[in-house]
C-alpha cells in the first residue's frame, strides 16, 4: 500500500467505521475524530483479572472500572411492595462493594449476575449509610474462571487470569469497554501506520515497528508487550517533536544578523563603571554568553530564566546597551501597561544620565530611552516614533503596541521579551520585519522551567539560567492561613500588616477578582476548573470589595488603595508611583502586580483564595516582597479544608522558595498536555504517552537524534513519513505554542 491511501486511510472520519452515534460522543467528548485518533487513543491502565484493583482501596466520587465476582443478590421491596430494589454484593478477595439499581432497571442485572459471575463494572462511587456503592453502575459479563478447556482446567484458568484488560480514558456515554470495542473495529488498520522513525533509528535503538507497537498497546499478550509498546510510542512522541524544534533552529541558524560588538569604552563600560554593586557570578556568566551570540552574524535565540529576584533586567539591559554601543536599537516588549511603565521607571534609575540622551545634563555617550504603549496621548506617542525612525532613542519599553505598522526603526538590533508574552509566529516575523535584518532575540522567564521542558516547550531556543539571588535580597517567610478552620489566623494576618506598616513598611492584598459589573478578570489559573471548585459556591473574592472591607475594618485608618487591569492607564501608573514612593500603605491588586513590580519597601503580602492560584503564579506573586533589606512574609489565605490538593499545594509553595523545585510540583500535579500547551492553549496535547518530567532521557536522546537527522537532511527529503507526522503535529495550534521563541 503506498503512502499516499496509508495516509488516507487513518485519516478516515470514525463515522465511516462506528456508525454517526459512537463517533459523534467520541468527537464532542474525547476530540477523537479519525481513525488514527483513536488507534492514538491508549489505555491508560490494564486491569489484570487475577489480581484487579481493590475494591478496598476504592476513592469516593470518583468514576471507577472494576472486575470482581458476584457474592450475592438479593431483592428488596420498599413502599408496601411498589417499589423494588436489587442489591447485589461483588468481592475481589480485598473487600467488598455493594451495587444498587432500583425499578424495572433490576431485572436484566439480576438475570445477568448470579452470585459466581465475574464482570467488568464501571459507575462513581458513592456512599450510602455508611457503606461505599456503585448506583446502576455499567457492567460487562468476563467468562469465568472456569471456562474454555477442560471445565476448571488449571491452564484455562491461568491464561484467563494473566489476560490483561485495557481501561481507556472514558467519558459519559463511552465506558472503557465500548471504547475497547470501537478500537477491536479500527484495530485493523494499524498495519497500515506510517511509521516516523527511520530504519537505521528504529533497529539501532531495537524498537518494535509502529503497526505492532499499536497492536501490543491496544491488546498486549502480557507486561512484557505494554512496555515494549510504551517505549516504542514514547519516542515517537520525543522524537517528532524534537525534529518539529530541531527544524526551526536549523532554519532560524541560516538567517544572517549584524553582529553587534560592544565599543570598548562606550556606553556598557560607562554604565558598569557606575554599578553601586557587583554582578553576581551567574549575571557574569550568562551576560557573556549572550555578549558571544550577538558577536555572531545569525540571530541571538537564547531563553534566560532565572528566579524572581535573580536580575534578569540587569542582565537584559546590559545587552541592549551592548547592541546601542555597536550602533543597534533594543527594544523591549512587556505583557502589560503596567509592566512596560515600571521597566521603563527602573530602566531609567538605573541608567541615570546616561538615559538621557540628547538632553540638558545627560552624559556624553548617553542614549535616549522612551516608553510606547497603546494609551499614550497622541503628542508623546508621535514624539516617541519619531525618536524610534531617526534612531535618537537607543532603548524603546513597550507592549504590542510596538509591533503596530506605524512603528519604524532606525536599525533594530536586539529584541527582549519579557515573560508571558506567549508570542506567537506572525507578532514574532512582524517585528524581525523591522529590522534590516533579523534581530537577535532574548526571551525571558521568571517562572523557572525544568531542563526537560526547557528542551520540549522552547526546544528552538539555547537557555541561560540565573539562580543566585543578588546579595542585599532578603528571606521571604511563607505561611498558610486556613481562614475556614481557624479564623483568628486570618484576624492575625491582618495585625502583622499593620505591624509591618507600623515599621514603616508597606503591604499587598491580592485578590483572584476585580469585582466590577464586567469581571471577567479570573485568573487563568483559576479559570481552569480545578476539582476543588465544582464543590465552591462562593465567587472569588474581588479586590473592590476586599479593598473596601478592609479599610473599614481590620486596616482601618491606613492609606488603603486598588490596582487593577481595567483603571484608567494613567490612574493605574499613578498608584504604582504613589505606592512606590510610599504614600500608599497598603495596595488591594489582582494579578497585575505578578511580574516585574518592584518596591523595596513592600514587606508583606496577603493572598486571598490563594488555592484558586496556581503554584508557579504565587511563587510570581511572592517575588514581590522581601526585595529590600527588610525580610519578607507572605501569607496564603485559603477556605478549603485541610486534607484538600489544594491545601497540599499551598503547603508546598510555603515549604520552599526554589522556583525550580515548585515548578517541578506544579507539572506533576497538572496533565502532560498543559505543560505542553502552556496550560492555556486548549489544544489536545499531542503527548499521550511521553511525561515530560520522568522520561528526561528519552526527550535528551531524541533530541540528539532529531539533531542528527535535520543536520543530514534538512527538508526531511530521505524521511516520507516522518515529514506526514510532522505535518499532523504541526497543525496550525500547535504551530502556535512551538513558537513562543
Amino acid at each position: 500500500m503506498d503512502r499516499v491511501s496509508a495516509q488516507l486511510a487513518l485519516d478516515e472520519p470514525l463515522k465511516t467505521s462506528l456508525g454517526p452515534a459512537t463517533a459523534k460522543v467520541m468527537a464532542e467528548n474525547l476530540g477523537l475524530r479519525t481513525v488514527g485518533d483513536l488507534l492514538h487513543h491508549y489505555p491508560r491502565r490494564y486491569e489484570e483479572r487475577g489480581q484487579l484493583t481493590r475494591l478496598a482501596e476504592l476513592p469516593l466520587d470518583e468514576d471507577v472500572t472494576v472486575v470482581a465476582q458476584v457474592a450475592d443478590a438479593r431483592v428488596h421491596k420498599f413502599n408496601g411492595g411498589r417499589g423494588q430494589r436489587l442489591e447485589i454484593t461483588i468481592t475481589d478477595g480485598s473487600g467488598r462493594l455493594q451495587l444498587v439499581f432500583f425499578g424495572r432497571g433490576i431485572h436484566k442485572p439480576h438475570k445477568d449476575l448470579p452470585p459466581g459471575s465475574r464482570a467488568m463494572f464501571a459507575g462513581k462511587v458513592s456512599m450510602f449509610n455508611r457503606k461505599l456503592q456503585l448506583a446502576h453502575p455499567s457492567y460487562e459479563r468476563l467468562p469465568s474462571e472456569g471456562t474454555g478447556g477442560t471445565p476448571g482446567g488449571e491452564g484455562a484458568v491461568s491464561a484467563f487470569a494473566g489476560k490483561l484488560i485495557p481501561i481507556y480514558p472514558a467519558c459519559k456515554g463511552l465506558e472503557s469497554w465500548k471504547i475497547a470495542k470501537a478500537v477491536d473495529a479500527v484495530l485493523p488498520r494499524a498495519h497500515e501506520a506510517l511509521d516516523p522513525l527511520p530504519p537505521a533509528l528504529r533497529e539501532g535503538r531495537g524498537f518494535v515497528s509502529l503497526p505492532e507497537a499499536l497492536l501490543k498497546i491496544h491488546r498486549p499478550g502480557g507486561k512484557a508487550d505494554v512496555e515494549e509498546a510504551r517505549a516504542r510510542l514514547k519516542w515517537d512522541e520525543a522524537f517528532v517533536l524534537q525534529v518539529a524544534l530541531a527544524r526551526r533552529r536549523h532554519a532560524d541558524a541560516q538567517l544572517p544578523a549584524v553582529a553587534r560588538r560592544p565599543a570598548p569604552d562606550g556606553l556598557l563600560s560607562a554604565f558598569d563603571a557606575r554599578l553601586p554593586f557587583t554582578l553576581t557570578e551567574g549575571q557574569r556568566k550568562v551576560s557573556a554568553e549572550i555578549f558571544g551570540d550577538l558577536a555572531t552574524e545569525h540571530p541571538m535565540h537564547r531563553l534566560l530564566q532565572g528566579e524572581v529576584g535573580s536580575g534578569k533586567t540587569m542582565v537584559a539591559l546590559r545587552a541592549m546597551l551592548a547592541v546601542v554601543d555597536a550602533g543597534g536599537q533594543a527594544a523591549m516588549l512587556a505583557p502589560t501597561e503596567v509592566l512596560a511603565q515600571q521597566h521603563h521607571r527602573s530602566i531609567v534609575e538605573m541608567m541615570g544620565d546616561l538615559a538621557e540622551g540628547g538632553m540638558l545634563g545627560g552624559a556624553e555617550r548617553a542614549t535616549k530611552v522612551v516608553l510606547l504603549t497603546g494609551s499614550m496621548g497622541a503628542a508623546a506617542r508621535r514624539q516617541a516614533l519619531l525618536d524610534l525612525a531617526t534612531g535618537e532613542a537607543g532603548i524603546v519599553i513597550g507592549t504590542h503596541a510596538l509591533i503596530e505598522d506605524k512603528v519604524r526603526f532606525h536599525d533594530l538590533g536586539l529584541v527582549v521579551v519579557d515573560e508571558q508574552h506567549r508570542f506567537g509566529v506572525e507578532q514574532r516575523d512582524a517585528l524581525r520585519g523591522k529590522g534590516k535584518q533579523p534581530p537577535h532575540l532574548l526571551v525571558m522567564t521568571a517562572t523557572p522551567i525544568p531542563r526537560t521542558v526547557a528542551m520540549t516547550v522552547f526546544g528552538d531556543l539555547e537557555t541561560s539560567v540565573l539562580d543566585q539571588l543578588p546579595a542585599g535580597r532578603s528571606p521571604i517567610a511563607s505561611h498558610v492561613v486556613p481562614a475556614a478552620d481557624k479564623p483568628h489566623f486570618l484576624a492575625r494576618a491582618w495585625e502583622r500588616v499593620r505591624e509591618e506598616v507600623g515599621h514603616g513598611h508597606q503591604a499587598y492584598v491580592v485578590c483572584p477578582r476585580i469585582g466590577d459589573s464586567v469581571d471577567q478578570s479570573q485568573s487563568a489559573d483559576a479559570r481552569q476548573k480545578s476539582p476543588e471548585d465544582e464543590t465552591e459556591k462562593r465567587p472569588p473574592l474581588a479586590v473592590l470589595d476586599v479593598a473596601e472591607r478592609l479599610a473599614e475594618g481590620p486596616l482601618s485608618g491606613l492609606r488603603v488603595e486598588v490596582l487593577h487591569g481595567r483603571m484608567a492607564p494613567d490612574d493605574k501608573d499613578d498608584v504604582m508611583r504613589r505606592f512606590a514612593a510610599g504614600e500608599v500603605d497598603v495596595m488591594v491588586a489582582t494579578t497585575v502586580i505578578e511580574v516585574g513590580v518592584n518596591v523595596p519597601n513592600a514587606t508583606a503580602m496577603v493572598i486571598m483564595d490563594a488555592d484558586r492560584f496556581g503554584v508557579s503564579q504565587l511563587h510570581q506573586l511572592r517575588g514581590r516582597v522581601g526585595r529590600g533589606s527588610a525580610p519578607g512574609l507572605c501569607l496564603l489565605v485559603t477556605e478549603m479544608p485541610e486534607a484538600s490538593p489544594a491545601r497540599a499545594r499551598l503547603g508546598a509553595v510555603a515549604a520552599t522558595l526554589d522556583g525550580f523545585e515548585l515548578s517541578r510540583i506544579d507539572l506533576e500535579q497538572r496533565r502532560e498536555g498543559d505543560v505542553l500547551g502552556q496550560a492555556q492553549s486548549g489544544v489536545r496535547s499531542s503527548l499521550r504517552v511521553l511525561a515530560v518530567i520522568e522520561d528526561e532521557d528519552v526527550i535528551t536522546a531524541a533530541r540528539e537524534e532529531a539533531v542528527a537527522v535535520v543536520a543530514s537532511d534538512p527538508d526531511l527529503e530521505r524521511f516520507p513519513e516522518l515529514r506526514t507526522a510532522l505535518d499532523a503535529l504541526l497543525d496550525a495550534d500547535r504551530e502556535q505554542y512551538l513558537d513562543k521563541g
